[in-house]
C-alpha cells in the first residue's frame, strides 16, 4: 500500500488508505481505534498520517463523509431517484438488508454502530453521528410529508411518526446484522414494516 522512495518522503494511495482506516472504525468502533493501530494496520508512520488527514477526530470525520459517499448511500439514492415515500422508503430498507449483510465489509451501518459507547472526552463524536441519524430521519418525514401534500396520502397521515418508526427499522436491522442476521432475513423484516405503510389513497 505505502511506497517509500530514499530520501524523499512517504507516499500512499491516499483513497486506498482511507478504505483501510474507515474498515477499522467501522468494526472496533471510534474508542477502540487508536492511532497507533492505524499506523500499524497502514504501514504508515504517523507523521505522514497526520499530515495527510489530521488528528484521530478529523480522519474519523473524513472517514463518516467517505462512508456516506460510498456504502451509506443508499438512503439518500432512495429518496432522491423514488417517486413517493412508500417507494424510497422500500428501497432503503430492502437495499440496507443488502448493505447490511454484504460479506466484503464490516456488518450493520458505520454511522450507527461506531460510537454507541464512548467516554466525556469523545462525547462530541457520538452527537456528531446522531446528527446524521436524525437527519435521516427528518429526510424521510419530509418525503413523507411531500406526500400528504400532493394528496397521495391521508391527510391525518403522522408524518413525524411514520418517518421516525421507519427510520427505527432501519437502525434495528444494522444491529441485528451485527448479530448475524442473514440478508434474507433483514427483508422479512422489511415485509412486515411495510406492511404497516397506510394506504395511499385512490
Amino acid at each position: 500500500m505505502a511506497t517509500h522512495r530514499r530520501g524523499r518522503p512517504r507516499e500512499f494511495d491516499r483513497e486506498a488508505v482511507l478504505q483501510v482506516i474507515l474498515r477499522q472504525f467501522w468494526e472496533h468502533g471510534y474508542e477502540m481505534t487508536s492511532f497507533p493501530k492505524l499506523t500499524q494496520v497502514t504501514g504508515i508512520g504517523a507523521p505522514s498520517l497526520y499530515a495527510a488527514f489530521g488528528d484521530k477526530e478529523s480522519l474519523f470525520e473524513e472517514v463518516v463523509q467517505t462512508y456516506g459517499r460510498t456504502y451509506g448511500d443508499f438512503s439518500n439514492r432512495a429518496l432522491a431517484k423514488e417517486s413517493t415515500a412508500r417507494q424510497a422508503v422500500a428501497r432503503m430498507l430492502y437495499e440496507a438488508a443488502a448493505e447490511y449483510t454484504d460479506p466484503s465489509h464490516p456488518p450493520g451501518c458505520l454511522v450507527i454502530t461506531a460510537a454507541t459507547n464512548v467516554s466525556a472526552k469523545t462525547a462530541g463524536i457520538a452527537e456528531r453521528l446522531r446528527g446524521h441519524r436524525n437527519q435521516t430521519v427528518r429526510d424521510v418525514q419530509a418525503k413523507i410529508q411531500a406526500d400528504i401534500d400532493a394528496g397521495r396520502l391521508a391527510a391525518d397521515t403522522q408524518a413525524a411518526a411514520l418517518g421516525r418508526f421507519f427510520a427505527t427499522v432501519l437502525q434495528g436491522m444494522s444491529q441485528q446484522a451485527c448479530d448475524g442476521a442473514t440478508r434474507t432475513e433483514l427483508e422479512a423484516v422489511a415485509d412486515t414494516a411495510l406492511a404497516a405503510w397506510p394506504a395511499d389513497k385512490q
